[in-house]
Parts: C-alpha cells; sequence; structure tokens
C-alpha cells in the first residue's frame, strides 16, 4: 500500500486528469456510454469531472480512483487505472506521472 505522501500525490493526480479528462492519461467509453447521444455523454462527463462523493466505502485506498454516479436513471461506473508508459503493465509507481500513463474508463454498470 502506498505511503500518505504517496496516496496524496496519486490522489492529486487522478483528480487532476479526472477534472480535465485530458491532462494525464486517456478516457475510454465502454459501448454503453459511446451509444449516449452527445447531450447525454457531455452530462455524464461533466458529472465525472464533478465527482466528490468520495467515501470509506468507495474510496478506501483514499487515491480517487472510482465514482458511481446516477445520470437519467442509469448508473454509471468510472475507474482509474494505472499503467506503464507502453501501455503493456500496472505501473511501477503511481504516484510519478513520468512512469504512470494514467487511463479512465467510463461505463454503464450493467456493463461491469
Amino acid at each position: 500500500m502506498p505511503t500518505s505522501t504517496a496516496t496524496d500525490k496519486i490522489r492529486q493526480l487522478n483528480d487532476g486528469f479526472r477534472r480535465s479528462l485530458i491532462f494525464g492519461g486517456t478516457v475510454l467509453m465502454t459501448p454503453g456510454v459511446q451509444s449516449l447521444s452527445d447531450s447525454g455523454r457531455q452530462a455524464l462527463f461533466e458529472a465525472v469531472r464533478r465527482f466528490d462523493s468520495f467515501t470509506a466505502d468507495n474510496d478506501p485506498h483514499g487515491e480517487h480512483d472510482f465514482g458511481a454516479i446516477e445520470q437519467a436513471g442509469v448508473r454509471f461506473f468510472w475507474k482509474i487505472d494505472y499503467y506503464d508508459l507502453q501501455h503493456r503493465y500496472a505501473s511501477p509507481d503511481a504516484a510519478d506521472p513520468s512512469v504512470t500513463h494514467r487511463v479512465l474508463t467510463i461505463m454503464r454498470a450493467d456493463e461491469y
């Protein structure tokens, strides 16, 4: 488990990436998200950006790497994973952006 300082850094990096959806990684959408209307996807992305309902249940490690959102009566999940720069293996240090590529996946809960 990462140290408190490493956890703080991971949380900062995750929040920065999630709020921008641009800087620090790649965003993936499952077919259920891709099938939403443009306005539906835009509203969902905005909900992911603004998400701040982190609890001990959904964020046990304090990294802000997962969330669940209700949008138009449908439950969605988002999850950030950490890969090496070649996108082949887990990152050797998720607190170090020079060796980590973040991947944020947004999905319908029923696609999990």
